[in-house]
């Protein structure tokens, strides 16, 4: 990535936040952690907010509360039991997953703590049936080294996960329960990070000692990167939802370019001389203005009974539109505040379009009574509502003449981020009373220290030096998580070479043909025996696998039998050998050796897969030195 920006002279600040789901039961109950598309039961709740010891709310649940959401959890017996649906309090926390939290921990130089407090945190968005998650620090003090320099890791959390989402409505929320309760490890790093391929380093390491546990999901959603992000004079804002380990340095440089471009708005706004206090909530009925307007949005809008309402704001002229993010301007963050109310606004700076007039537009303008450097920005909706929405947008324009506002952003698939929410406040955690206490002994400690697994990268150097295989092969069979397997077959015979060009150049070069995550580790150990045992040689590997990815019902023995894949026996070999020596036995005379390619070309056409390749070769060999005197 090209080096867009000083990130040094900007004061670069990049914290990560990553969550991983363990491969264990549920944390608070004995309940598988699996998905299901079976639905038993159903019921609904809303979720309200309440004030804090401190006498605060929360921001972010109070923006949430203003939705006015309901919210419908769909149940499976089998994956949700009274703990997830909230009448029963939370038994004991799953030892297995405390023990892997604790391996997580070892792994990245955190020290582990003496007791275990699991808290309540506010979550009202619906993802959580009780209104919080149930989270505990389970490891402080880690840290991770860079060629930037060392990120501390000052909390290593084990949490429950949220709700599956399935469905969202304008005024309904559907979940499915059987997400709820998955243990999930949340590791946070502080803001040492200067630089976007630093970010991405540090995710890499988090990510290579979670996956050393062995008991972490994999896929889809099994893991989500958080990134706080801020630069000298703007502030800190939290990313969410970052997917894919090598689009983490673009979506740092977005924000920043974002926070840049926000940072010059708003020294023109004060050029301008514009405060937060001139832009008020005026709201201007322009109806009238739009009785016969050509925009099919304002039209059915108007058609419906609803209104057109203008708000002024003051010397933002030309600066709505101005891009801040590719394809994203203040304007598109305005729109994202207002969205929880109505789908689009319209704004000066992007007029006349959408079907909207310049004889309309200056019609506004004319009623709003605009200087040259003001704007205005259009909502068409019922007059309530559309008031609403307006007044997210005043809001947007406030924070443009301070700066940078602090909030919650979704990443976007090409490196943007959108609004989500105001950043929570400090006031939304509080003791959980069902859980107690849990001590981690000193022997706990010992034991788990002791039995540390090895880090994919250590791994990847010992299968190098020990097994004298190239790294690519290494790398990708740590990546792949067959390594495991891999040394398996090596303790059962089977040469590393081969075990390698199997388990990566073999069934990676059928991905293209067929769905060869249908091929279970049992299908290749079935076929290996085959293989130790003189059953097939190693060229049958192919096919039965290709035949096993299309028909996992099937056994390796099975399709070998099929196929005609079984070894012949060494009678039999030479006797098709004899009879390809035949039907080329005048070119073998002609040219000797020379015809030695050739001739194994025919044979191994028709002995591919039935016959070792060593004896094929041997054979033959023998048989036209014999012609060739």
């Amino acid at each position: 990535m090209s080096e867009k920006f000083d990130y040094r002279e900007l004061g670069l600040k990049v914290g990560l936040e990553i969550h991983r789901q363990l491969d264990t039961k549920k944390l608070f109950s004995p309940v598988p952690s699996e998905f299901s598309e079976d639905v038993d039961f159903t019921f609904e709740r809303r979720l309200r907010p309440t004030i804090s010891e401190l006498g605060e709310i929360d921001p972010a649940a109070l923006e949430e509360f203003k939705k006015g959401k309901k919210y419908v959890y769909q149940g499976n017996y089998r994956l949700a039991d009274l703990v997830y649906i909230d009448e029963e309090p939370p038994h004991m926390p799953d030892e297995e997953a405390m023990r892997v939290a604790l391996q997580i921990s070892y792994l990245l130089n955190a020290t582990p703590v003496d007791e275990v407090h699991f808290m309540r945190k506010i979550v009202i968005d619906g993802s959580n049936v009780s209104g919080f998650q149930r989270t505990a620090i389970v490891a402080m003090n880690g840290k991770v080294d860079t060629p930037w320099g060392s990120v501390g890791i000052p909390t290593v959390c084990l949490e429950e996960d949220a709700c599956r989402i399935v469905e969202r409505k304008e005024k309904e929320v559907i979940y499915r329960l059987d997400r709820l309760g998955i243990p999930l490890v949340e590791i946070s790093t502080t803001p040492d990070i200067h630089h976007p391929e630093q970010a991405k380093v540090v995710a890499k390491y988090i990510g290579d000692a979670l996956r050393a546990t062995r008991k972490v999901k994999r896929g889809l959603g099994t893991i989500r990167q958080d990134l706080n992000v801020s630069i000298k004079g703007g502030a800190r804002v939290e990313i969410k939802g970052v997917q894919e380990l090598d689009m983490i340095p673009l979506i740092i440089e977005r924000e920043v370019e974002r926070q840049v471009n926000l940072l010059k708005i708003r020294d023109e706004l004060r050029e301008r001389g514009v405060k937060p206090e001139d832009i008020k909530e005026e709201f201007h009925d322009v109806t009238e203005v739009f009785q016969n307007t050509g925009s099919k949005i304002v039209a059915r809008a108007i058609k419906s009974g609803g209104k057109v309402l203008a708000v002024k704001l003051p010397g933002f002229r030309g600066l709505i539109g101005r891009e801040i993010q590719p394809g994203r301007r203040i304007g598109t963050e305005m729109a994202d505040r207002a969205k929880k109310y109505v789908r689009g606004i319209f704004h000066i700076d992007e007029l006349p379009n959408y079907g909207i007039t310049e004889l309309e537009v200056n019609a506004v303008i004319e009623k709003l009574g605009l200087g040259e450097k003001d704007a205005f920005v259009l909502v068409a909706a019922e007059e309530e509502t559309a008031k609403k929405a307006l007044r997210e947008v005043v809001q947007r324009a406030r924070e443009a003449i301070e700066g940078v506002p602090e909030e919650t952003r979704r990443a976007l698939p090409d490196g943007n981020t959108q609004y989500m929410r105001p950043l929570p406040g400090k006031a939304r955690m509080y003791p959980e009373t069902d859980i107690p206490p849990i001590l981690i002994t000193p022997d706990m400690k010992e034991e788990i220290l002791a039995n540390l697994p090895e880090l994919p990268q250590e791994r990847v150097e010992r299968f190098v030096k020990e097994y004298r295989i190239d790294r690519s092969l290494a790398e990708t069979l740590v990546n792949d998580e067959r390594d495991e397997l891999f040394e398996e077959l090596i303790q059962r015979g089977v040469k590393p070479s081969l075990a390698a060009s199997v388990l990566v150049v073999v069934l990676k070069g059928l991905k293209k043909e067929v769905p060869i995550e249908n091929i279970t580790e049992e299908h290749i150990r079935e076929t290996f025996t085959l293989y130790l045992n003189g059953k097939i040689a190693k060229e049958a590997f192919e096919e039965i696998f290709k035949e096993l990815a299309v028909n996992p019902e099937k056994t390796a023995v099975q399709v070998a039998e099929e196929k005609g894949l079984t070894l012949l026996s060494e009678e039999e070999v030479e006797k098709i050998i004899d009879e390809v020596i035949q039907q080329n036995i005048d070119v073998i005379k002609a040219r000797g050796m020379g015809a030695m390619g050739m001739v194994m070309g025919r044979a191994m056409a028709k002995l591919r897969g039935r016959a070792d390749g060593k004896l094929v070769n041997q054979l033959v060999r023998k048989k036209i030195q014999e012609i060739a005197g």
